[in-house]
């Protein structure tokens, strides 16, 4: 059996809103996918499925690959498409984080247009394109050159 290393994360989509989860980190809050580390002998896909329940309460079924990403840190992170049907997510937990440095804080359904420009950029290295809503909703985008805003230090 093939040992994989890395992240997992589960992409559910609907409408145009995507399944978030935020972190509060060094003072710092951030909307990520709901996902984290491979366990050994499980798949990503397993992984995906269980960092699902685990912090959003709820169960999905994986529909497809949507995307990997190579981190800096030499692990990658597998995203996958899942199908959550109506149910509706609950704050849940994550036991692989050393709470008194980072805490998960929030979950909601979030359109692009309520996102930091850091998150956005995170969900579409993910693979967020592979969602027909979401690459309908670029139609909508401006083609003009925009910089980066830079938080002020």
């Amino acid at each position: 059996m093939e040992q994989y290393k890395g992240r997992a994360n589960a992409l559910v989509v609907c409408g145009k809103r995507v399944l978030m989860v935020k972190y509060r980190a060094d003072g710092e809050e951030y909307w990520v996918l709901p996902g984290g580390g491979i366990e050994d002998g499980e798949t990503p896909e397993q992984a995906a499925v269980r960092e699902l329940k685990e912090e959003c309460g709820i169960n999905g079924s994986v529909l497809r690959f949507a995307g990997y990403f190579a981190r800096s840190d030499g692990n990658g992170a597998y995203t996958y498409l899942i199908d959550a049907g109506e149910q509706e997510p609950v704050l849940g937990f994550d036991p692989g984080i050393d709470e008194a440095h980072r805490k998960l804080v929030g979950v909601a359904w979030k359109s692009l247009d309520e996102l930091s420009e850091r998150d956005r950029a995170w969900l579409f290295a993910s693979g967020l394109l592979c969602c027909a809503e979401i690459e309908n909703e670029l139609d909508s985008w401006t083609r003009e050159v925009i910089p980066p805003k830079r938080s002020v230090q």
